[in-house]
């Protein structure tokens, strides 16, 4: 079962998320924070959403850190704030996708799906 890293600071859509990937079939591990994702960067993912903007450590650096323990991990952000979408794609890891919220679970589902695919 493909697994992934999921990690958003809004409880409700965490929530949400988990509960609509994990419908999907994958195993979703639910992270409020980008420093509760960092401490499991070292178990086997094979993606990792993150929302961008969180307190303290957000999912640019989130991502970076995971991209360098593991080159091949597929990674997904979302986010509310379209600045940052447009600068996120500078600054994340090379194969990045970004998704402007609101989007609705199944389109996410999808992109998931499409990247977990490639």
């Amino acid at each position: 079962m493909p697994r992934i890293l999921l990690a958003e600071d809004d409880d409700s859509l965490r929530g949400f998320l988990a509960r609509a990937l994990e419908r999907a079939g994958y195993e979703v591990r639910a992270c409020a924070d980008g420093e509760e994702a960092a401490s499991v960067l070292d178990q086997d993912w094979d993606l990792l959403l993150t929302d961008i903007v969180m307190p303290g450590m957000d999912g640019i650096e989130v991502a970076r850190l995971a991209a360098a323990r593991n080159p091949s991990l597929r990674i997904m952000f979302i986010t509310g704030f379209a600045a940052v979408a447009l600068a996120a794609g500078d600054q994340a890891p090379a194969g990045a996708k970004v998704l402007s919220k609101p989007i609705h679970l199944r389109e996410i589902v999808a992109e998931v799906e499409r990247m977990m695919a490639a």
